[in-house]
């Protein structure tokens, strides 16, 4: 999911190519994903970042998925109403610039072969210790955040994961996370 705006960041890039560690978040997040058990990425992007998008089509391992970019839900609609998609899939925000195989394949195991969708979320306490921003949080439970991980399943069922792992709590949403997470990546 890379068609946001990102106007928290304050970024001279969009927010997908802004760099962690010398490398695109939106590139290092595929490479988590190619070291994984995923078998397909498709990339949702929008006019909101046309440089992510033409970034994205040069990537030999990466299918683009037009999107209005009007949010992550209504992006997430367009993506499922794709012929090429069918549940589970496994989402990924773009702004994971610390997510890796590893980490992508405990979610995976997590769901199994559940229909139920899967949402992976951290403590917002981690996030604080950590020092990153806390921008959503679950409404069934305020004291958890969203990582921008999920799984959406075939049925109406969800669930919901808890993961203390910080690679899946810093999203890069402001600078100072950028610095954070610029950090931890080394």
């Amino acid at each position: 999911m890379c068609g946001g705006k990102g106007t928290r960041l304050e970024s001279p890039r969009e927010k997908p190519l802004h760099p962690i560690g010398g490398a695109a978040m939106v590139d290092r997040v595929l490479a988590g994903l190619e070291a994984s058990a995923v078998e397909t990425v498709f990339a949702a992007v929008s006019s909101n970042a046309p440089e992510t998008s033409e970034h994205l089509e040069r990537a030999d391992a990466v299918r683009t998925i037009e999107t209005a970019g009007e949010g992550y839900v209504t992006d997430l609609m367009t993506v499922l109403e794709h012929p090429a998609i069918e549940p589970p899939v496994l989402t990924v925000a773009a702004d994971l610039a610390l997510l890796e195989g590893s980490v992508v394949d405990r979610s995976l195991a997590r769901h199994g072969e559940r229909t139920a969708s899967l949402t992976v979320s951290v403590p917002v306490a981690l996030k604080r210790r950590l020092g990153v921003s806390v921008d959503t949080r679950l409404e069934s439970a305020p004291h958890l955040a969203p990582t921008g991980v999920n799984v959406v399943g075939s049925s109406e069922e969800s669930m919901t994961h808890v993961s203390y792992d910080p690679r899946l709590a810093v999203n890069v949403n402001r600078l100072e996370d950028a610095r954070i997470a610029e950090e931890r990546c080394g």
